[in-house]
């Protein structure tokens, strides 16, 4: 599994062009299943997301959590984060997790973050477009 973090300021979601859901300050996380991955592993990636401190504190230093600001976070599958780029320009996927495996692995990472955070989701398996307003910008990767 792998996730992509980035702070936001706010983030709105669209699916099939309708506004699905939206959150302020927090983070975006843009997740991804390997062909690979088991359900067992969502729970370590959920506790490490929701304990992450990459928010800044008085100091200017990362040092608060998603909990020290009162943020949200928005998870959005991305099968993309698998791609492979390596001695092509066309990305291939092999590496990603078909729809079937990834779906049961995606609402159960939802879940878990869900029952320490306030969450908001994309859509699986749709076209999504998001509108951001990063804070910093700090991203960061967080690979199980």
């Amino acid at each position: 599994m792998r996730a992509v973090i980035q702070k936001v300021k706010k983030c709105v979601l669209y699916s099939e062009g309708k506004k699905h859901s939206e959150i302020g300050k927090g983070m975006l996380v843009l997740f991804g299943v390997s062909a690979e991955d088991k359900i067992e592993k969502t729970q370590n990636i959920a506790e490490k997301l929701v304990k992450l401190r990459i928010f800044d504190d008085e100091n200017g230093k990362t040092n608060k959590s998603i909990f020290d600001i009162d943020g949200e976070i928005m998870i959005v599958s991305n099968f993309t984060l698998y791609g492979n780029l390596k001695g092509t320009n066309r990305p291939d996927f092999f590496y990603s997790a078909k729809a079937e495996l990834a779906e049961p692995i995606y609402n159960k990472f939802c879940e878990l973050v869900a029952q320490k955070a306030k969450v908001k989701t994309g859509a699986f398996q749709t076209y999504m477009e998001i509108e951001t307003v990063l804070d910093g910008p700090g991203t960061y990767i967080l690979e199980m």
